[in-house]
């Protein structure tokens, strides 16, 4: 594999297109806005100059990176003659079934089709296909360049010459590739947003305030950040979307997502993106400041 095209410019899709550039694959960044990938490019720049800066990388290294990504807004165009397309676009079922139908009749046979999603079933997307044994999820972990784990998620139909291309091709960027069956939520998430909805809960119920929760799983359960804190810097709209996708799944209440997320997303309270979530992001995007409407 030499020619990749990413779909989607944003947080996950520049990190995912930094990635492959970085270990010499050419990449077709694709997102229908200019002004969306001149902010990935930007971005990929600006973690590279923190690389070079750490001296992990020359700045050869990075004008190599950023000489092997082309920037499209057609779609089509984009996916010419690539063997791989990773999706990386918004968690919305409908969305990505859209995409999925257009990059099955613009790509060549050959190419593989994988998608990024955190939790919406692998085999209902290949569906909308005509090559379901050749679609597969390769679930990145954000921040992209950074983190190791890959989940590598089988569809139903998904072969296992298309698995184990894609668990090579990870070890490749440098990553760990794991392998899950396609089930609600796969692993990560399945274990992840129930903690975190339960955090929630716990904050809802007046059990402990928000630094006061995040304390409690920093220092005694070991974990770099608390649940509320990485609930901010998912992005609770994303939060919201996963536990909807499980408990529609599984139709299991413990997955149902508190009533707090819900009225939160409602109001546009979406974490560090939006400023402020169960932090206030105004000032610092650390998590310094708990929101006013939990002091």
């Amino acid at each position: 594999m030499k020619n990749i095209a990413v779909i989607g410019a944003g947080t996950m899709g520049n990190g995912i297109a930094h990635t492959f550039a970085q270990s010499g694959f050419k990449v077709n960044l694709i997102d229908i806005s200019e002004a969306s990938l001149e902010r990935g490019l930007a971005t990929i720049s600006k973690n590279l100059d923190r690389m070079v800066a750490k001296e992990k990388i020359t700045e050869n290294d990075k004008a190599e990176t950023l000489a092997n990504i082309t920037t499209f807004t057609n779609t089509v165009d984009g996916v010419k003659n690539t063997d791989l397309v990773v999706e990386a676009a918004t968690e919305n079922v409908d969305l990505k079934l859209k995409i999925f139908k257009q990059l099955d009749d613009a790509c060549d046979e050959a190419t593989i089709l994988a998608t990024n999603t955190s939790s919406i079933s692998i085999t209902q997307i290949a569906a909308v296909t005509a090559r379901p044994e050749k679609v597969i999820g390769m679930h990145f972990m954000n921040p992209v360049p950074i983190m190791k784990l890959v989940e590598i998620i089988r569809g139903y139909n998904t072969s296992d010459d298309v698995t184990n291309t894609i668990m090579e091709l990870s070890k490749t960027l440098g990553k760990v590739p794991t392998e899950v069956n396609d089930y609600p939520g796969f692993v990560a998430n399945r274990i992840l947003m129930p903690m975190i909805n339960e955090s929630i809960e716990t904050l809802y119920n007046g059990v402990a305030g928000v630094q006061e929760i995040d304390t409690v799983m920093k220092l005694g359960m070991a974990h770099p950040m608390g649940p509320l804190q990485l609930a901010d810097f998912i992005g609770l709209d994303v939060c919201l979307s996963i536990l909807n996708v499980m408990y529609d799944g599984f139709k299991n209440p413990k997955y149902a997502p508190c009533p707090l997320l819900v009225n939160m997303v409602q109001a546009g309270k979406l974490g560090v993106k939006s400023g402020e979530g169960f932090y206030d992001y105004s000032e610092s995007r650390k998590a310094e400041n708990v929101s006013k409407q939990f002091l």
